[in-house]
């Protein structure tokens, strides 16, 4: 089985850490590198070409909505995945509208989390349920439009 490589970017170490040694334990699912800021996360990419990018919003030197749009430039192969303690809706905006295919918040379990990755690197998006009246409004204005 091929696995899903992972590059993890949040400025806290031990977040990082900790979602290193969740999917260590998943058979389909390999972290390749983690960037402590978003500036490091774009060099990243281009020498690691991860499949997915589990992105903090907020970070030193270059904020994790910066980086994703660079990212998508340098790599528009890689998948996007933001991940915040930002529960605010203002940030799912700008995280879609960078082109990031989901966002969850810090407090996600770690299922949801392996399972977003899952369904991000099938092309697929996932927002935390918390979200999902926002996207639905979202989705029925674009209609309407």
């Amino acid at each position: 089985m091929k696995r899903i490589t992972v590059l993890l970017a949040d400025d806290n170490k031990f977040v990082r850490t900790q979602f290193r040694k969740i999917m260590e334990r998943e058979d389909d699912l390999e972290v390749v590198g983690e960037a402590k800021n978003g500036y490091e996360a774009v060099v990243m990419v281009r020498k690691l070409c991860p499949a997915i990018i589990l992105m903090d919003v907020a970070m030193p030197r270059l904020n994790g909505l910066q980086a994703t749009r660079q990212i998508l430039k340098a790599a528009p192969v890689s998948k996007i995945l933001m991940f915040s303690a930002h529960s605010d809706e203002v940030y799912v905006e700008a995280a879609i509208n960078s082109r990031a295919l989901g966002y969850l918040i810090k407090q996600t379990s770690v299922d949801t989390v392996c399972q977003a990755i899952r369904e991000v690197h099938k092309g697929k998006t996932f927002f935390s349920s918390s979200f999902s009246s926002h996207l639905q409004k979202r989705k029925r204005k674009k209609q309407m439009d």
